[in-house]
């Protein structure tokens, strides 16, 4: 598998960074896990987005879908886009469509006119292990504002869990137990002052990832105004795996541990 980061500011886009948006390959299958803010823009530099095979979304907070609106002018307008065929399939949350559609379509006029099923096909995020393309996903509640869901994804023996937005909860636990790779938000640095239930903090990802066995841990969602160093200290103080900070625009060759 291979991991290409599209953008990984948290809860806003920063200073050239674009919110969260990452594409996960494998045989030439392309899963897209969230389109925050900037990341159809990030997209195109790297690909055709018609090459898209399938989006999932975590949660709806607009830094996790906001470019879905970007998204579907170009598959609904450009010259060269795809028929009814090929409709891209979008997992998400309960109330999805209906939450894409206001999102694209302003007004109350717009949005009774507005069938975004030529385009899509909406389906919910698989609770039991299920195959989207090559992968094997499984959607795994996790503890935020907003239904927001974090994901196990699995190909050829490797396997990936994406936290999405979350605070700490006991299905965390779960989602990350013995992964090869661990992609998790770390929003803010650890203080009491902190509001529970929303994000994780350096610390508290650190931790996760040393539980749970965790063979590489990948930090993503700092917000703008965090110090990134800060927050690796964190990790570094409580995760004795290796662990890195993405990049926009870098890819991470994902594998088992040696």
């Amino acid at each position: 598998m291979r991991l290409t980061i599209l953008g990984c500011a948290g809860s806003v886009p920063g200073p050239g960074t674009n919110a969260s948006g990452y594409l996960l390959e494998a045989d030439d299958f392309t899963l897209a896990l969230d389109l925050g803010n900037g990341t159809v823009s990030a997209l195109q530099q790297l690909r055709d987005p018609f090459d898209l095979d399938a989006l999932l979304l975590s949660h709806l907070h607009p830094d996790h879908c906001a470019d879905f609106a970007a998204l579907t002018v170009i598959r609904r307008y450009h010259p060269e886009r795809p028929g009814a065929d090929r409709r891209l399939p979008v997992y998400g949350p309960a109330g999805t469509e209906q939450r894409l559609v206001n999102l694209y379509a302003p007004n109350e006029r717009e949005r009774a006119e507005t069938d975004l099923t030529d385009s899509y096909s909406f389906a919910p995020l698989p609770s039991e292990p299920t195959m989207i393309g090559p992968f094997e996903v499984q959607a795994i509640e996790v503890c935020h504002p907003t239904p927001a869901y974090g994901v196990r994804i699995s190909y050829d023996g490797t396997t990936f869990a994406y936290t999405g937005d979350t605070g700490v909860c006991p299905s965390l636990e779960r989602l990350a137990a013995g992964v090869d790779v661990l992609l998790a938000e770390a929003t803010w640095t650890d203080a009491d002052d902190r509001p529970p239930g929303i994000h994780l903090s350096g610390a508290e990802a650190g931790q996760l990832a040393e539980r749970a066995g965790v063979g590489k841990l990948l930090i993503t969602h700092i917000a703008p105004w965090t110090d990134p160093a800060a927050i690796h200290a964190e990790v570094k103080a409580a995760y004795t795996g290796p662990s890195e900070i993405v990049v926009q625009g870098a890819s991470y060759e994902l594998a088992q541990r040696r």
